[in-house]
């Protein structure tokens, strides 16, 4: 039996064994490899490395989909020269993951406007690229969904759940309503992740004024004694963007209308 005979039915036997790269390139990297005489050595690494590079780039893409970080708001759009030096000095480490690797968390604070957001999702989409699953969310519709897991009686499964995220980036918790049971289950999320998993946290409260979100002051400092021990802190500070934006389309609008020659 030749070995073109032979193809179809090597490739029935690869996707058979969930090798789609090796099913989809054997053949051509098979002429590739007569060409070149190359050896049965070197015509094996060269597709298992294709199936590895494969493999990874699909696990990024499921991780990416999971991840639900906002598509616009990424490390390419970020306008790095706008930031605070000392956080662009940090972000070239926070985006290689070391932090996440050590259990340790990223406190952004800042007035709203000077582009916490952008900053926590940027590094959230290069750590997807390392491999690292990672969730978006915004404080308020996490504690929602705790809350409504403790109603129905599976916290701990909710809470397990997020566990399997190597890094939750929390949005804008200063936003979250002053409420004993939202209180409760947000401490419970911050305690469960103490020393094991990261959390990205943006926030426009200092921490002084984090008894607006915790109540009890115990519960205020214990809170803040969890997300603080082996953290890095950021300060956005500097003008607004979003201010900044609607001053450069307003000024786009006056402009005049360019002359037609004619």
């Amino acid at each position: 039996m030749s070995a073109a005979s032979q193809a179809p039915a090597l490739t029935v036997l690869l996707r058979g064994l969930k090798l789609p790269a090796l099913a989809a390139h054997h053949e051509e990297l098979a002429r590739r490899a007569e060409a070149g005489g190359w050896g049965y050595t070197e015509y094996l690494r060269q597709l298992a490395e294709m199936e590895v590079a494969q493999r990874q780039q699909r696990r990024i893409e499921r991780l990416l989909k999971s991840s639900h970080l906002p598509a616009d708001k990424t490390l390419g759009t970020l306008k790095q020269d706008k930031l605070p030096v000392k956080v662009r000095r940090q972000l070239p480490a926070l985006c290689e993951g070391g932090f996440v690797e050590r259990a340790e968390n990223v406190l952004v604070f800042g007035l709203p406007g000077r582009g916490k957001t952008h900053l926590v999702a940027a590094v959230g989409h290069e750590l997807v690229q390392r491999g690292y699953a990672v969730l978006f969310v915004p404080a308020v519709l996490l504690v929602q969904r705790l809350l409504a897991a403790k109603k129905e009686l599976k916290l701990e499964q909710e809470l397990k759940r997020l566990d399997g995220y190597d890094a939750v980036i929390l949005d804008d918790i200063g936003y979250i309503q002053q409420d004993r049971e939202e209180m409760e289950v947000l401490f419970t999320f911050l305690a469960e992740r103490y020393e094991r998993r990261s959390v990205l946290l943006t926030s426009n409260l200092v921490f002084s004024q984090w008894d607006r979100i915790f109540k009890d002051p115990m519960t205020t400092a214990a809170a803040i004694d969890r997300v603080v021990h082996h953290a890095l802190i950021l300060e956005m500070t500097g003008p607004s963007v979003r201010d900044e934006q609607a001053r450069a389309r307003a000024e786009r609008e006056r402009a005049p209308a360019p002359r037609e020659e004619g």
